[in-house]
């Protein structure tokens, strides 16, 4: 028997250093002319890797296997030209997770999920060169007695992160169900994600929209680029407005439309703006403002302040998995970033 199209469309890349913002995939059959009726769930369960039977029937519990556009539950069998689309959390990988005791903010959390603020500087999950010491380690520890958080698996729970050195909220399943139904919401966009980011100079406009494939830089593993050709990277948009100006730099609010790999940071960056203080960006450089060293200073200790880009997932809503109720969680602005903005706002009032 064979299958027509045989598509996989994974929607993530945690490798390494880089490790996308979403932790689910997305995979597409249309079932062959010869297809004899099979359970959805023995179907799925042969054609997706490091996966069981338990877990397919979980997604389709959370309303995430679909056949013709359509919800069905694990026991609909197939018929021949079947459409059917999963969307699944990203499989375990080998390495195992070592539980740590690590204070977590917890910002809200009943049977179903959690939501904490990440301090800047944390790494969400363990990867090269950080196995210990990431939030995924303290929560193996602090809810050890679940199921997701006993198999050791990298990723428990995870259906985004945010990145190391960003601050923010961040959202956690802690049942089968709710991962799939998050998992599900962040595929189908209907996330409200809301961030905060101060970038160098005087945007044009007070909203925008910036849209452009973004993928691995062919020469900087490390970084990403935004692709004028769509036929490289992948989909991006970045929705934009601005808050407060400073003269050389500017308090945006961002709403992503998607959730790629340090998709803020290399979005404005290919507009010219790059964040306040992004190293990996270039914004760790004075490129606005004046040649006088007083100004030169107040932006060094602006730098001291704030040693990471300025940007802060400051809100997140989304379906309750088990309720529906609408949820809106926010997160206030840390000290290293509320001081930086500060300072900012004095200096552009003296200034004129």
């Amino acid at each position: 028997m064979s299958l027509r199209p045989n598509e996989k469309i994974n929607m993530t890349d945690f490798d390494d250093e880089l490790q996308s913002s979403e932790g689910y995939e997305h995979y597409r059959w249309t079932v062959d002319k010869g297809q004899t009726p099979l359970r959805i769930d023995k179907f799925l369960t042969a054609r997706i890797e490091n996966t069981t039977r338990t877990k397919v029937q979980h997604a389709a519990d959370a309303g995430c296997v679909l056949v013709n556009g359509n919800a069905v539950k694990s026991n609909y069998k197939i018929k021949p030209l079947d459409d059917v689309s999963v969307v699944m959390p990203q499989p375990p990988r080998d390495t195992t997770v070592i539980p740590e005791d690590i204070p977590l903010h917890i910002v809200f959390e009943d049977d179903h999920l959690l939501v904490v603020n990440k301090a800047a500087g944390m790494v969400v999950h363990p990867g090269h060169g950080n196995y210990t010491g990431t939030m995924v380690n303290a929560l193996t520890f602090h809810l050890s007695g679940l199921p997701l958080f006993r198999s050791g698996e990298m990723r428990p729970g995870l259906v985004h992160r945010i990145d190391k050195d960003t601050s923010g909220i961040l959202v956690i399943a802690k049942t089968e169900k709710a991962l799939n139904h998050l998992s599900r919401q962040f595929f189908e966009h209907t996330i409200d994600r809301r961030y905060l980011a101060l970038v160098w100079g005087n945007l044009p406009e007070d909203t925008g929209v910036i849209r452009g494939n973004i993928g691995r830089d062919p020469k900087d593993r490390l970084q990403m680029r935004v692709f004028e050709d769509e036929s490289d990277g992948k989909p991006a948009v970045t929705h934009y407005h601005v808050t407060e100006r400073f003269g050389y730099v500017t308090l945006v609010e961002c709403r992503l439309e998607t959730g790629r790999t340090h998709q803020i940071r290399a979005h404005f960056r290919h507009i010219g703006y790059p964040l306040f203080n992004d190293a990996r960006y270039g914004g760790n450089q004075i490129l606005k403002g004046t040649v006088f060293s007083k100004y030169r200073q107040f932006v060094e200790n602006c730098f001291s302040l704030l040693p990471r880009q300025a940007l802060h997932a400051r809100l997140l809503a989304f379906d309750h998995p088990e309720t529906g109720q609408r949820m809106t969680l926010a997160s206030p602005l840390p000290d290293d970033m509320a001081q930086v903005i500060e300072k900012w706002r004095k200096y552009a009032v003296s200034s004129k």
